[in-house]
Formats: structure tokens, C-alpha cells, sequence
């Protein structure tokens, strides 16, 4: 005959393994976030809904820059004062670039176009990051989980296709998101024009302006295409 001693003692043990295959159980089925699940909260993080409806305006290296967006539609300004004491505005549509000076269209060949575009384009994309990650051209991994700086991030790859990506869609960029609170606070990016080379950058100074969270930032660089990105927070 089982003792009652005993009998506590084999509930007890029965008790703790159900328990522990409950949790098991409840451990095995969570699901891990995918790629673009951590991109769409990071983007709804810094801004959100915010950006395709927005007006925005900064002065980035003696330049001011000014973007609206409304109903698929951008304009994408640059004014300053070149050399020669010209006032200079570029103007970067969907489907146009202009360049004024002193008020007057100028007329420029198109590689000059082409090369202007770029550079709006390159610094607004870059002061509204992490808000572009969901463009139809952009390929996104997962490259798994980390830590930098005591804080785990989720490490995400971004590549482009020719198609839509631009003259340099075969540049490649990284993303470190926080895991805790969905914020971009690094990235990296490897380019090939002028000898190429690579960019490592740490975001500072971060504030919520209307809703929108801006960044500065520190920058690291490295020469040549040869240095792997990936080992940047290495």
C-alpha cells in the first residue's frame, strides 16, 4: 500500500511534468518575428504613417533640403549658394529634375541630371531611414540576432534589385534593430562608386519631431570593397 507520504510526493513529481511539458510545449509553438515584420515595426517606430502624407524640411552640410509627399507623389528640393555666389535649387519630382539658378531653369546634360537626382535623393534617403526599406526593389535577410554595445538588435541585410534599384543597386547595406524598442541605432553600407569603399554609422542625437524620429549620426569608414559589412559590429 502507497503511503499518503508517498502518494503527496508522486503528485507533486506529476504535477511539475505537466507543468514542465505545458511550457515546453508553449515554447516550441512561439513563433519568431520574420524580416519584414521587424522592418514594418521599425518603420512604424520612427514615423510610421506619417511619412507618404508628410512635409519635411533640414539643412544638411550648408545645404537645405525640403521634402513633401502626398498620394504617391514627391517633390524633393536642395537650396544653396554655390562658389560663385549663385542661388541653386534643385528640384527632384517622380518623374522630372530641375535646376535653378538664381531662379532660372539651367540647362544640364542628362548625365549631370542623373548625377544631381542622385545626390538629393541620397541624403533624404538617408535622413528618413529606417522609412524606404519597403520599396518594391529592396531584398531583405535576416542575418540572425546579436549584441552591440550590451543591447541585442535583430541584424538585417538589404540588397537591391537592377530593376527599380537604381544606378547603385548593387550597393549593399545592414541594419541593426533593437530588439526592445524597434530602433535603428547602426548601420552599415558598402558602395562601389570613386573606388567604392564602406560606411559604418552609429545614430546619436536621436529626437521626435511631429511624430517622426531624426537622427545624427557618427561616421566610420572603411576604403575598398573588399571589407565584409556584416563585421562591422565585430
Amino acid at each position: 500500500m502507497i503511503s499518503s507520504k508517498t502518494k503527496k510526493l508522486i503528485n507533486l513529481l506529476y504535477l511539475s511534468f505537466a507543468l514542465f511539458i505545458v511550457l515546453s510545449f508553449t515554447g516550441c509553438t512561439k513563433q519568431k518575428l520574420d524580416v519584414n515584420e521587424i522592418v514594418n515595426t521599425a518603420i512604424k517606430t520612427h514615423g510610421g504613417k506619417l511619412y507618404p502624407s508628410s512635409k519635411i524640411s533640414f539643412d544638411f552640410r550648408d545645404k537645405h533640403f525640403t521634402v513633401k509627399r502626398q498620394n504617391g507623389l514627391f517633390e524633393f528640393t536642395r537650396e544653396f549658394t554655390d562658389t560663385s555666389g549663385n542661388k541653386i535649387k534643385d528640384i527632384l519630382t517622380n518623374n522630372s529634375f530641375i535646376r535653378l539658378i538664381d531662379g532660372k531653369a539651367a540647362n544640364i546634360t542628362d548625365e549631370k541630371k542623373n548625377a544631381f537626382s542622385n545626390s538629393v535623393n541620397s541624403v533624404i534617403y538617408f535622413a528618413l531611414l529606417p522609412y524606404g526599406l519597403n520599396d518594391k526593389s529592396v531584398n531583405k535577410k535576416l542575418l540572425g540576432e546579436v549584441k552591440v554595445e550590451g543591447k541585442n538588435y535583430y541584424k538585417i541585410k538589404v540588397t537591391f534589385s537592377q530593376n527599380g534599384g537604381g544606378e547603385d543597386f548593387n550597393d549593399v547595406f545592414v541594419y541593426w534593430i533593437n530588439k526592445e524598442n524597434y530602433s535603428m541605432d547602426f548601420l552599415a553600407y558598402l558602395y562601389h562608386v570613386n573606388g567604392g569603399g564602406s560606411r559604418f554609422r552609429k545614430a546619436v542625437n536621436k529626437r521626435n519631431v511631429n511624430g517622426i524620429i531624426f537622427s545624427d549620426y557618427l561616421n566610420y569608414g572603411n576604403e575598398g570593397v573588399n571589407y565584409n559589412i556584416e563585421n562591422y559590429d565585430k
